[in-house]
């Protein structure tokens, strides 16, 4: 996806979250997180239910998955230059995460169901990470999750099988009995995204 899509796509992001992608947060007193979030705040009626299918073939739900701190990133396998970059630094934040002693869990949900079959995302998630949890489904399904975490993706005209789909790029952290706290955009490193996972994984321990 190109960084005039990438833009694009942001603006549907924000026009889905009523004129703003963010909201400011930071000067409420019973934000637990407040200390964790990076510049302007994210916040709003992100996530929710999900049922989609695993490399296995098996239907689950976002319960059956979000079992621990997750990382959960919308892309598609075909994807030539956004998607690599932002799972490899996905990725390498769940190994710094682990190293420092936190067990955070990288998921993909891919906005491409007709190509990232089962099969094709097990090769996918295979190649980019052992904890990787890769996801797919009927249209319906994939629009319902895209729907819960505000996400856009749109399929390019395409004559053939090489077409490209345009779609936003943000890592979206949720917590076990939590839900969403945050997400970060795709210039933030890996060092950063691990400091802040971290942060909000002890901040949620320190609140119960």
């Amino acid at each position: 996806m190109t960084r005039l899509y990438a833009s694009v796509a942001a603006a549907a992001v924000a026009a889905l979250l009523g004129g703003s992608a963010v909201y400011v947060l930071m000067s409420r007193s019973d934000d637990a997180f407040a200390q964790c979030r990076q510049g302007q705040i994210a916040g709003g009626d992100i996530g929710g239910p999900f049922t989609l299918v695993n490399t296995a073939g098996e239907t689950v739900t976002d319960a059956d998955v979000l079992t621990k701190p997750s990382l959960v990133y919308f892309g598609y396998t075909f994807c030539p230059d956004v998607c690599p970059f932002d799972m490899a630094r996905n990725v390498e934040t769940v190994d710094i995460l682990e190293d420092r002693g936190f067990d955070v869990t990288p998921v993909f949900i891919s906005i491409d169901p007709e190509r990232d079959t089962p099969e094709a995302l097990g090769d996918y998630a295979e190649n980019m990470h052992p904890k990787l949890i890769a996801l797919t489904g009927s249209p319906e399904q994939v629009k319902t999750a895209s729907q819960a975490y505000k996400t856009f993706y749109k399929r390019q005209e395409s004559d053939d099988e090489f077409y490209l789909v345009d779609h936003s790029t943000f890592t979206y952290l949720m917590l076990p009995g939590v839900g969403f706290v945050d997400f970060f955009r795709r210039d933030v490193t890996s060092d950063l995204m691990a400091d802040g996972v971290a942060c909000f994984i002890e901040a949620s321990a320190a609140a119960r």
